[in-house]
């Protein structure tokens, strides 16, 4: 009866919500057309009713929009919200103006239950300073070759599964697995807890990143849902679900780490992981559906690993392969950058305009302004990638000589770009390598249904909704 009541409420309370944006929405418009009259505004794509109704499909829907409009405003009740798929404006937030675009405290109030004071919340002087911290411990050699090292072993567990599974022809979630092994590792390098989830045999760890994942996905929707606060206040519906879902990290999290908890935040390593395990699970995907691709890499594997191809088992492989030969493979280092383009661990970043400001397309934007750039749009966009923009195409990282090129990273936006850069950027690509190595280098990935359309769940991640179910033969 409870579950029945709270549901009613909740399903009242969305009802509501809908006639009290309709209005306010309606009240916005008005006012913007009869204020600024010689201010140019980028075109209307539609309200935050578009957004809410297309939730399920976010990032589909405001790609077809950035196609159309390159960069667009939806209506919302109490602000605008301008989307951009445009390279310069990019640049213009990230680093032209950096100080005039920040998390600000709209967004800081959506995301400080999930991530706390993390320095993916907030501005200013907790900003810089957790940069700072951050930026030694990234930039430690110790810390590298001590992660390296971790990482080989995780590995090779994963690979015993993964040999198991071949060996008795059952099919395993890919991505479950890859979550799996990178919360073990970063809690591993970050706070030398051993959580052995890899083995099912953590029932806490389960719990943990169902909750985490869970939260993610809550606190994407407080971005359309007006009346989050007072689910919250009221502690029903959603708001009921990410309380106890952030009870769950905080048990998880304190029990493990109290003497790091005001070093990092709660689910802050989540993040990390996710770039990786997220890219993992997209990346074994594309390979599926591109069988020749993962045949390509698995060749250069075998080639770069010249010398280690006597190892007496995987796990002695996983342990001898060498920064030099990691380096040697560029075409799975443009594979896995071609993943990152159609599939951005972050697929929208949003920022909020602290002063009225003119973007370099000419368009004003006015202070309290919700401004958000696309990577998962940009990705896809035919005026920046050329007109096979959906396809994906490692080669398209190479030169007319063959050589890899990097591209303007205001143009390819996956890890931020100016001030914020994402600061775990090398250490995620050397932990995608060293899997993407030993796996591709002893198994064949596809599909467990061709037939199946893979899609991500909305959150602040884009996860693969429901995993990524596949077969895993012996090479």
């Amino acid at each position: 009866m409870d579950i029945l009541q709270s549901s009613i409420i909740s399903i009242t309370a969305t009802i509501l919500s809908l006639l009290f944006c309709g209005f306010i929405v309606h009240f916005q418009i008005r006012k913007l057309l009869s204020k600024h009259g010689k201010k140019r505004y980028h075109p209307i794509g539609g309200t935050i009713f578009n957004q809410l109704l297309n939730f399920h499909r976010l990032h589909h829907y405001m790609t077809d929009l950035a196609g159309k409009y390159r960069t667009y405003r939806l209506i919302g009740p109490f602000r605008n919200e301008i989307y951009t798929a445009d390279p310069a404006n990019a640049e213009y937030i990230l680093k032209t103006n950096f100080e005039n675009y920040g998390k600000g405290w709209y967004n800081y109030s959506i995301l400080k239950d999930l991530l706390g004071d993390g320095i993916f919340a907030v501005d200013g002087d907790k900003w810089r300073g957790q940069r700072k911290l951050s930026s030694h411990e990234f930039s430690t050699r110790v810390l590298r070759n001590f992660s390296s090292v971790i990482l080989k072993k995780k590995v090779a567990n994963l690979a015993h599964i993964l040999s198991e599974a071949a060996n008795s022809n059952k099919t395993v979630d890919i991505q479950d697995l890859f979550m799996k092994s990178t919360l073990d590792s970063i809690f591993r390098v970050a706070f030398g807890v051993e959580l052995d989830s890899m083995c099912g045999s953590n029932e806490e760890s389960k719990k943990f990143s169902d909750a985490i994942d869970n939260a993610n996905a809550i606190t994407a929707w407080r971005y359309v849902d007006i009346l989050w606060k007072i689910k919250r206040a009221l502690s029903i519906g959603s708001e009921a679900k990410l309380r106890d879902d952030i009870r769950t990290v905080d048990a998880f999290v304190y029990k493990l780490i109290q003497s790091k908890t005001e070093q990092m935040s709660r689910p802050e390593a989540d993040l990390y992981l996710d770039t990786t395990a997220i890219t993992l699970s997209w990346f074994i995907y594309v390979l599926c559906k591109y069988p020749h691709v993962q045949e390509k890499i698995a060749q250069e594997i075998k080639e770069a690993a010249t010398g280690k191809e006597n190892a007496t088992d995987i796990k002695d492989f996983a342990a001898n392969v060498s920064e030099e030969a990691l380096e040697k493979m560029q075409y799975l280092h443009a594979a896995l950058k071609e993943t990152l383009r159609l599939y951005p661990a972050v697929p929208v970043n949003c920022k909020i305009c602290f002063s009225d400001d003119t973007l370099p397309d000419g368009f004003s934007v006015n202070k309290g302004d919700l401004v958000s750039y696309q990577p998962y749009a940009m990705g896809r966009m035919k005026f920046i990638w050329g007109d096979d923009a959906e396809e994906y195409k490692p080669e398209r990282w190479f030169d007319g000589d063959g050589f890899f090129r990097e591209e303007n990273p205001f143009k390819f936006t996956t890890f931020q770009a100016g001030p914020r850069i994402c600061l775990g950027k090398e250490f995620a690509y050397r932990q995608m390598k060293i899997f993407s190595t030993v796996l591709l280098r002893y198994f064949v990935f596809k599909l467990s249904d061709d037939s199946k359309i893979v899609n991500y769940r909305t959150m602040i991640n884009l996860h693969i909704d429901g995993g990524l179910h596949v077969h895993v033969f012996h090479r």
